[in-house]
């Protein structure tokens, strides 16, 4: 029979959901595992997945604890994986080191793996409890099971504005709406996203950088991509100037590439061709081009077009919203553009999932109603 859960399996699966966590922004296209090895009540080893993907977590919990996890409970904030890839099945290493029980908060929908890892565990004679603070878990490695699911990355429009929307006022400044504590969070998103997403409105208007300026996270850096259907991002920017630095990806037309990719590819930035639709990128097959190259979490930090085309085709999955105690009124330049909602029945909603404050700015972040 198997042991029911308690309240110690759940706060050590909250102690492997932590860990899993550490890795968001530079485990990509692997999930984010976090592994802690209990023995006797004591943790004797913990782990996550590294940059990269590799070692995995369970890997590092096992080589922590080492002859400790002998007649161990191991929790697992991810199935363990049963296939070959990189590095041997996490499930035969658990097999291998003698723990007794594994605890798991969610099946992973890999198809190379989708309950096999279970499977083997149990053949083993191992005992397995799953689905223990599932939903936490799920919500950890949302962009990776979005990325299996539904071919794109999971998508987080970030928005700083005025309490009435606005992004600017009607001169087109917008520097700098929120105060300094604020702009520390953002680049702080970036560091946990594989990629920031911006439009080429955004370039020519801000001349933007787009990296992580946080001290000691200098290595997160996410993957800068511009959607840019014309290829207008000019040469001397500072995306282009640092794209040997810092990966820079422009996601184009493929009659612009041709015609006149060769200098940004000279420059060191890559270039990737989708598919136009009224005159612009189609924003669905741009997100399925980045999960190809191997994204799950994509930060949108743009303007008011490409959000607006991201939440006309259904394909934010949360709301970063950054709001300053300030009004800029009617004038101003809002965050959305038109979205063409008719009825107040057709708006795209959300739910709220949490408030901090920052200095005197406001920091509310949104979910999507449904997965």
């Amino acid at each position: 029979m198997a042991t029911p859960t308690t309240d110690v399996d759940r706060w050590h699966m909250r102690a492997a959901i932590g860990l899993a966590s550490r890795g968001l922004g530079s485990v990509a296209p692997n999930p984010a595992v976090g592994c802690v090895i209990v023995r006797d009540g004591r943790v004797v080893g913990r782990g996550f997945t590294q940059p990269g993907g590799r070692p995995h977590a369970e890997t590092g919990a096992l080589g922590e604890a080492g002859d400790l996890a002998r007649g161990a409970t191991a929790y697992v904030s991810l199935e363990p994986c049963s296939h070959h890839g990189k590095t041997p099945p996490c499930a035969d290493a658990l097999i291998t080191a003698g723990v007794t029980r594994v605890v798991v908060a969610v099946t992973d929908p890999d198809p190379r793996v989708s309950g096999q890892g279970i499977a083997r565990l149990r053949a083993a004679g191992i005992e397995v409890t799953e689905k223990v603070r599932e939903a936490e878990a799920t919500t950890v490695n949302e962009g990776f099971f979005r990325r299996i699911a539904d071919g794109r990355p999971m998508v987080t429009l970030k928005l700083a504005t005025s309490l009435d929307g606005m992004i600017g006022a009607i001169g087109g400044d917008s520097r700098w709406i929120t105060g300094e504590e604020a702009r520390r969070a953002g680049h702080l998103l970036r560091a946990r996203h594989d990629a920031v997403l911006t439009g080429i409105g955004t370039v020519l208007a801000d001349d933007p950088m787009l990296d992580c300026r946080i001290e000691g996270l200098g290595r997160m850096n996410p993957i800068r991509v511009v959607a840019d259907s014309s290829l207008r991002t000019p040469l001397d920017s500072r995306l282009v100037r640092t794209a040997r630095d810092v990966p820079l990806w422009l996601v184009t037309a493929a009659q612009a590439a041709k015609s006149h990719g060769e200098g940004y590819t000279a420059a060191g930035a890559e270039l990737l061709t989708v598919p136009t639709a009224d005159g612009g990128l189609d924003m669905r097959a741009v997100l399925r081009a980045l999960a190809a190259r191997g994204i799950t979490r994509v930060l949108a930090e743009s303007g008011r077009a490409v959000a607006g085309s991201l939440l006309r085709a259904d394909l934010v999955d949360r709301i970063a919203w950054f709001r300053a105690p300030t009004v800029i009124g009617g004038d101003g330049m809002t965050a959305v553009q038109s979205l063409g909602v008719v009825a107040v029945a057709a708006m795209p909603r959300f739910v709220p999932d949490g408030q901090v404050g920052l200095g005197q700015d406001v920091l509310e972040t949104y979910r999507r109603s449904t997965y």
